[in-house]
């Protein structure tokens, strides 16, 4: 007689959970295990996840403590688990996403399926010309401080999936181990970086904000992309207003809006005359504030409208600094190209969808970089700054198309890309 496993959990789940896991790639954990030392014995470990997670005796292995800089300072703990974690967190996720999408509000735009960052973007470009005034809210440590009783029960309201519900409650409580060894046992929050985390805590807030912004204050769109969000008033008072009571109701369910983060900001444009302390904010690597554009019969007028912060200007310079290309003199320019390229493209069609034209200076901080690897790589050219410019004027003319951003720095001072 064969005997039966306590929870019915199909092969073929695990098997697309680690096929995405492979694509998405991935340190490795505690264990050390990369995803290509797990393929090399695939079928033997996949059976172990699936026979473990069916039996009910699947115990997560302690997260991988990581500490990565913050944009404005300090360090955030980003948790990696081990390959084999990371793909039964992926198919628990994969069974909970059918349950919940249809569940999510509209207005909640990150870590889901079909909806970007830029999405989120044009919809707050879009009520910024509406609505005068703009609350900017973030919430501190959102991963840190989900509290697990409201999380498990809002689960538990949509799924009853009993496999599920065991796997949640462990990995919720599952150590974190510090680089010396060290593990911390959590009783909040769910470690940031982990394929689980995302939807979970779009769980939380979905119940902590979306449904409490839309029940009670459904005269006020907002606009939410994970612990970020944005909330559209008509007046200077209701946005006031709302600050207190969004400070409040984060306050009840066990977390904190960020006291430097928050601001009332006055949407300024050529029909809002009035005065204020803040006329902009950053949302999702794009400044909103006042700008010349085109107004709709072609005259120059001040409008509220998205570009690329500085902030995300400075991190992409400081990111090619790094790079220290102008060092690498044994490499050949198409070899140099072929290096840059993916990450020029990836940051142009993130940072170029909305005023591209801002984007030049990142460009020409890279044209500046590639003549100072001329000067080094050709002796006909060192100490020859004029010359060299000449050279890369030259080539690009030649081959406009061997850097990613020359293909679009032309066009973005033309305006016919990311102009919107």
């Amino acid at each position: 007689m064969i005997a039966t496993k306590p929870f019915e959990i199909s092969k073929a789940l695990v098997w697309e959970a680690y096929q995405r896991v492979k694509s998405n790639k991935g340190a490795a954990g505690i264990d050390g295990q990369t995803i290509e030392a797990f393929d090399r014995n695939v079928s033997t470990n996949l059976y172990r996840i699936w026979n473990r997670m069916s039996s009910g005796s699947y115990f997560p292995p302690p997260v991988k403590a990581v500490p990565i800089p913050k944009k404005s300072g300090g360090e955030r703990i980003l948790g990696i688990p081990t390959v084999s974690d990371r793909i039964a967190q992926t198919a628990v996720t994969l069974v909970l996403e059918p349950l919940l999408e249809p569940v999510f509000h509209a207005d909640s735009y990150g870590y889901r399926r079909g909806r970007s960052a830029h999405d989120a973007l044009a919809v707050t470009r879009k009520r910024c010309w509406q609505r005068d005034w703009v609350l900017e809210y973030d919430i501190r440590g959102l991963f840190d401080n989900i509290d697990h009783r409201l999380l498990t029960k809002a689960l538990r309201h949509h799924c009853d999936e009993q496999w599920v519900l065991l796997l949640v409650e462990r990995w919720l409580t599952a150590p974190l181990q510090s680089e010396n060894g060290l593990a911390v046992s959590r009783t909040v929050g769910t470690p940031q970086g982990g394929p689980l985390s995302p939807i979970l805590a779009n769980l939380f807030l979905h119940y902590a904000l979306d449904r409490w912004l839309s029940t009670h204050h459904q005269s006020v769109p907002f606009c939410r992309y994970a612990d970020d969000g944005i909330l559209h008033c008509r007046t200077k008072a209701e946005a006031d207003r709302m600050r207190e009571h969004l400070a409040a109701r984060l306050a009840d369910c066990g977390l904190e809006m960020h006291p430097d983060k928050t601001r009332v900001v006055y949407c300024k444009d050529s029909r809002r005359t009035g005065t204020h302390e803040y006329v902009q904010f950053d949302f999702l690597g794009y400044t909103f504030r006042p700008r010349v554009v085109f107004g709709p019969r072609g005259k120059l007028c001040m409008g509220f409208t998205p570009a690329v912060s500085r902030a995300a200007l400075k991190v992409m310079r400081q990111s090619i600094r790094r790079w220290r290309l102008h060092l690498r003199s044994e490499l050949s320019v198409e070899e140099l190209a072929r290096r840059v390229n993916p990450r020029l493209r990836g940051w142009m069609r993130y940072y170029c969808r909305f005023r591209g034209s801002e984007f030049t200076a990142v460009a020409l901080h890279f044209d500046r970089l590639l003549v100072r690897w001329a000067m080094r790589k050709f002796k006909n050219l060192r100490g020859r700054k004029l010359r060299a410019f000449s050279w890369l004027k030259s080539l690009r003319k030649n081959e406009p198309s061997l850097f990613a951003h020359w293909c679009g720095v032309g066009s973005f001072r033309a305006g016919t890309m990311g102009a919107q």
